[in-house]
């Protein structure tokens, strides 16, 4: 007999699988003001509601219906980390209240800048009496620009999950934006704001602009497509988006079969990868040409990895950067070209590379290491 996953296993026929959405944000007040219209939008809904206590390492656990507080617990876990919080605690609670008589619906709020990507991926196995439903991300219009595109960190705003978070505030803005299903933005529809956000948004991603204009019913409706969501992460993946252009934000798509250059890649990364920009994608060097490296950079920071394995065919150098600054766009297309093998070094092969030294080891890692 063959045993089923826990996610593909069909429900009760006596009750169906209750839909819990995953709600994320980088503000408090938008995020609970969100959850209070949902609550108060529909009988049966109740908040599993997780914020991170400032002098432990424990979470707090809220449970919240539309006519007051159910639970207000502290959890201790062993390791202040997402997927940990979800695992240890979010799961066994989504399984009690699922059982709990009444209830239609579950918003799943984790602390602030959480990664929808991790709990919705760490939750997904345990599906049975609940399922996950498609993912919302709430944000602020009025300060997308800054937040996306800005040098803070989150812990120079206080809202790191633990002490060891040293994501950008953008890094996790980005996170939450790229991979849920719904946006909800609030503040002006028009500005320069949700204009970078248009540009960084995928046709398949919905976009609501009125914070009490989603329904509970919305919410809840549909089942989370999770691969779909991750494939929008996937800088192997990565596709111009474009948008309006009012407030001068602009999108370049740079493309080319050509690697980067090693040296002249580490010349000229402060060019391609410095300031207000959002630029993530792929690329390759000749001295490695089984890896596939990825670039994912916001407010100035820039993280590179050799993240997966090239298949048979060569891989291929695309990035896909957004700013709002004029001048950044010449400088980034520039820097770009400069750093690419030249078409006279691409004409004489991968054969010149063959043994010298690794120059992106500190930054990639080491050449021989599995991927």
């Amino acid at each position: 007999m063959t045993d089923i996953p826990a996610s593909d296993r069909p429900s009760s026929p006596e009750r169906p699988a209750l839909p819990v959405a995953v709600l994320t944000a980088l503000e408090p007040v938008l995020r609970d003001a969100l959850v209070a219209s949902l609550l108060l939008d529909a009988d049966g809904v109740i908040a599993l509601r997780y914020e991170v206590d400032e002098h432990s390492a424990s979470l707090r656990r809220i449970v919240v219906a539309a006519d007051g507080v159910i639970e207000d617990e502290l959890v201790e876990l062993a390791h202040p980390c997402a997927s940990c919080a979800m695992r240890e605690d979010a799961v066994p609670a989504l399984a009690r209240l699922a059982e709990r008589p009444g209830v239609t619906g579950i918003l799943l709020a984790p602390p602030i800048s959480a990664d929808p990507s991790v709990v919705a991926g760490t939750l997904r196995p345990h599906q049975d009496a609940w399922h996950l439903a498609p993912t919302v991300a709430v944000a602020s219009a009025e300060t997308a620009v800054h937040d996306l595109l800005g040098d803070d960190t989150l812990a120079e705003r206080g809202l790191q999950w633990a002490s060891g978070d040293e994501r950008s505030v953008g890094e996790a803005l980005a996170a939450q934006l790229e991979y849920s299903d719904t946006l909800v933005l609030v503040g002006e529809p028009e500005g320069a704001g949700a204009e970078l956000i248009e540009h960084l948004r995928a046709p398949e991603q919905r976009r609501v602009d009125d914070l009490y204009a989603l329904g509970a019913a919305e919410v809840l409706e549909g089942r989370l497509d999770h691969l779909l969501a991750l494939r929008r992460r996937d800088a192997r993946h990565v596709e111009p988006y474009g948008g309006p252009t009012a407030h001068g934000t602009w999108t370049l798509d740079l493309c080319c079969e050509r690697p980067f250059h090693p040296g002249r890649l580490l010349e000229n990364i402060e060019r391609l990868g410095g300031g207000r920009l959002r630029a993530r994608g792929r690329f390759w060097v000749p001295d490695r040409p089984d890896s596939i490296c990825q670039w994912d950079g916001a407010g100035g920071q820039v993280s590179i990895g050799a993240v997966w394995r090239a298949g048979r065919d060569l891989p291929t150098t695309r990035l896909v950067v957004t700013g709002v600054e004029p001048q950044d766009l010449p400088r980034v297309r520039d820097a770009f070209g400069a750093s690419l093998l030249t078409p006279q070094e691409w004409s004489r092969g991968l054969t010149p590379w063959l043994g010298t030294e690794d120059a992106l080891a500190p930054w990639l890692g080491a050449r021989d290491a599995a991927v």
